[in-house]
């Protein structure tokens, strides 16, 4: 059974349009989530380890001031589109869209104001909450008026994410959720003894603003074969990497597959990644670099969280050989990824 509950969390600051923030807690047996009306954000998940203690395993923030300032998308859905496109630009129907640069020469997440920062109205379900938001026709430069649906429900040690979108015009759409963790506890100084392993045969080599350059490389014999788990600080070591921030290219499928696994065996803690999308950036938090303090008022610095965001490829709107990014009015956007906890 999953219990629900509903919190005031905080309120908006009239510059950002007021409106009361909400906080939502399921919890199962084995699990607690806490996720916010502001930006879909998975505020804390607190998991056991081997032993039966539980842990908070994602970064964030105490309260709604932390989320207010800026940070890197801790817990919160991106969108219109997660990732980078380059410069900004993409054309569809022969009509050319500028976006906001805020990534270097590329537009990331969204844009200036994404779907991580603007207040999303809650159903609360009888083992999870519904978020709907409208994003205008332009917002953010994007086109059409597109309806989103993003939905957690628990059962026991899974959590599911669902993400649903209609539009009145094509237009690109590529949602995921930017939670950040570590499996020792947020908090913990560095993820290297955690192992990793994605089921991916091929990634996305990327140029140095890190768009993709359009090849569709193997992993085979490189630092990117992460097929058999391996152990990350090691792994780092060996290949002399500053860490991960790449797309592993998943089988095309849209059913449920399993596609990656992170373990931390001093707890026992594990997390299987299982997604309908075609894709799963890695990311070893190498931006962060101790000057946020999160929950506790703990310092969070390079490498000390990862995340596993299931998606599509990068700036895949403006590479045709990459899967379609592009929604089209009639049509339904409906992706699920499934976060399984467990401890041995």
């Amino acid at each position: 059974m999953t219990e629900v509950k509903r919190e005031v969390f905080g309120q908006m600051p009239r510059a950002e349009g007021g409106g009361v923030v909400e906080k939502f807690i399921l919890k199962s047996d084995s699990m607690k989530v806490e996720i916010l009306s502001l930006g879909c954000i998975i505020a804390a998940l607190e998991t056991k380890g081997r032993n039966g203690e539980f842990s908070d395993v994602v970064l964030g923030f105490d309260t709604l001031e932390g989320y207010m300032r800026e940070h890197p998308y801790f817990g919160a859905t991106v969108g219109r589109v997660a990732n980078r496109i380059a410069k900004g630009r993409f054309t569809v129907d022969g009509k050319e869209y500028q976006l906001f640069l805020n990534n270097g020469p590329n537009s990331l997440h969204g844009g200036a104001r994404g779907f991580d920062k603007v207040l999303w109205s809650p159903q609360v379900l009888p083992n999870g909450v519904c978020f709907f938001r409208l994003s205008p026709d332009g917002e953010e430069g994007y086109p059409g008026d597109l309806k989103v649906w993003v939905t957690y429900t628990l059962s026991g040690g899974e959590l599911a994410i669902n993400y649903r979108a209609q539009t009145s015009k094509t237009t690109p759409i590529n949602l995921t959720n930017h939670a950040y963790f570590n499996l020792a506890g947020q908090g913990s100084q560095d993820i290297y003894n955690h192992e990793i392993s994605i089921e991916a045969d091929s990634y996305l080599p990327v140029d140095e603003t890190k768009i993709p350059t359009g090849e569709v490389a193997t992993v085979q014999g490189t630092s990117f074969d992460l097929r058999q788990p391996v152990e990350l600080g090691k792994h780092l070591q060996k290949f002399h990497l500053d860490g991960f921030d790449h797309n592993f290219c998943l089988q095309q499928a849209q059913a449920r597959r399993l596609v990656a696994r992170a373990r931390h065996p001093p707890t026992g803690r594990a997390m299987e990644v299982h997604t309908t999308q075609p894709g799963i950036q890695f990311y070893t938090g190498n931006d962060l670099d101790g000057s946020l303090r999160g929950k506790g008022t703990v310092a969070y610095p390079k490498h000390s969280a990862f995340c596993l965001e299931t998606q599509n490829w990068p700036d895949a709107v403006n590479k045709p050989h990459f899967p379609s990014a592009l929604l089209q009015p009639g049509e339904e956007y409906n992706h699920t990824t499934w976060l399984v906890f467990s401890a041995a």
